[in-house]
């Protein structure tokens, strides 16, 4: 994008920010955003931005994530900013019950009433909204087929990893040589179905003793945590590999057979199109961007969300049944490669941007 604008990327992470602003080339701002309901630091927050739009005047204002989408549409609004774009990439509230998922619903169609073009990156996403009414149909918009920047596949290639380095990777992590291993690559959280999938695994290896479950990805225990049960799992059973966050994923992509993931809600989740680019057939759940990555049968298997013995029973199937893996494998790069290639959607949301800015205010 700054080919063709000026960019400032506005986060809350100041040292990440400043890195990130260094290496892309573009100016920074950062504001102290939070995860959390936290009404003091957000109204902080928005007083930093609203100045700051009035000071910049920038023409484009575009937000990702549901904080970031409330503080900074807010702000543009009132800095009377022309364009004001919010991306939508999965909600809390599809998981929230009682007075918060109130709250939550009410921020969202704050945010959609101060934002002019709401962007779902997901079909799923798309049709919850018009269901909820949050906004007017005719202001929604998916980019290209989907996701919020799709996929470099040619970062993400199969044979990123040799024979030799991949030998080489497992015996640093202790894992056998004749491992079959299933991944998973995400927070460590309740939503992301790691509960269901340690319990499956555990179950599984009773039988398939060469199995071997690897997580990657950092526990968090603040917001959603796992239960006491599935933490001691991870932390003491001696077949499940738990190393963390990881900046980049593709070595523990490139030693796993099957990639898995259980997840609750989301909008339109990278490592499933990351692990498909890597030529990893998927196992995921029936929600919003999984289903539209994944077409069962194809190149993965779709399973209904929280459903310990459905997972149970398709990671079973992978390992019994090497003529559907194949199969899967076969076309798992391919179906990314076709749809979600990176540069696809860049295009599409450069000509968005135009189209946008034709647009009378």
């Amino acid at each position: 994008m700054q080919q063709y604008y000026d960019v400032t990327i506005i986060c809350s992470d100041k040292q990440r920010l400043k890195k990130v602003g260094e290496a892309e080339g573009v100016k920074t701002y950062p504001v102290g955003l939070t995860r959390r309901i936290t009404p003091l630091k957000d109204l902080i927050a928005l007083w930093k931005l609203y100045r700051y739009f009035r000071k910049e005047k920038p023409d484009i204002v575009h937000t990702h994530t549901p904080k970031a989408g409330l503080i900074g549409m807010l702000a543009a609004r009132w800095a009377k900013v022309p364009h004001r774009l919010h991306t939508v990439a999965g909600m809390p509230l599809m998981e929230t019950t009682g007075l918060k998922r109130k709250i939550l619903h009410l921020t969202e169609k704050i945010t959609y009433r101060c934002a002019q073009h709401i962007y779902p990156n997901s079909k799923g996403l798309q049709e919850f909204i018009v269901k909820n009414r949050f906004c007017p149909e005719t202001q929604l918009k998916i980019i290209g087929n989907g996701s919020s920047n799709g996929i470099d596949t040619t970062y993400f290639i199969p044979k990123f990893l040799t024979h030799i380095q991949k030998e080489a990777l497992k015996e640093k992590l202790g894992i056998p040589m004749n491992a079959f291993i299933f991944c998973f690559v995400g927070r460590l959280v309740k939503d992301k179905g790691i509960n269901e999938l340690v319990q499956a695994f555990t179950e599984v290896h009773r039988t398939f003793l060469y199995a071997k479950l690897l997580l990657v990805g950092p526990l968090e225990r603040e917001l959603d945590p796992l239960t006491p049960e599935t933490e001691n799992e991870i932390k003491y059973n001696p077949n499940i590999f738990s190393v963390g966050f990881q900046a980049d994923v593709r070595p523990y992509l490139a030693i796993s057979d099957i990639f898995v993931f259980p997840s609750y809600r989301e909008g339109f989740p990278n490592v499933v199109m990351q692990a498909g680019a890597m030529g990893l057939p998927c196992i995921v759940t029936d929600i919003n961007g999984c289903n539209e990555i994944i077409e069962d049968g194809v190149n993965g298997l779709i399973i209904p969300p929280k459903n310990t013995e459905r997972l149970k029973e398709k990671m079973r199937s992978m390992l019994e049944n090497s003529p559907l893996r194949n199969q899967l494998k076969q076309q798992a790069r391919e179906m990314i490669v076709s749809r979600y290639e990176q540069q696809q959607v860049w295009d599409a949301l450069l000509e968005e941007y135009g189209r946008v800015m034709r647009c009378e205010v």
